[in-house]
């Protein structure tokens, strides 16, 4: 009986902390941030194209996006880690060292 008394202390301890690491409003049901995309929304890189020379502004990307029919659209920066995964829905507008876009391209 001795021994149940700290074993049930420290476990519930342990369970306090633990529950102080969860974010606050975090979904529990493990749903996705964004929506599901709509059918149709194939990304066509040729409506993009406008955005080669310019700087990736949010109307910028934005606008590119609409034009090129994707559902999102990613800023791809020199050296810098992406998924491999190809998404067509998905607009990939890749910059210079200079931050310029020099390509666009759906993946």
């Amino acid at each position: 009986m001795l021994l149940k008394i700290p074993l049930i202390s420290t476990t519930l301890a342990c369970l306090v902390v633990l529950a102080g690491c969860a974010a606050p409003g975090a979904p529990t049901t493990g749903t996705s941030p964004m929506p599901p995309p709509p059918p149709g929304t194939a990304c066509n890189a040729d409506g993009a194209r406008f955005a080669v020379g310019k700087a990736p502004g949010a109307s910028v990307v934005e606008e590119a996006r609409q034009r090129s029919g994707s559902y999102m659209a990613r800023v791809l920066r020199p050296n810098q880690a992406v998924t491999m995964e190809f998404n067509a829905q998905r607009l990939n507008l890749e910059l210079d060292a200079a931050g310029v876009i020099r390509r666009v391209r759906c993946g």
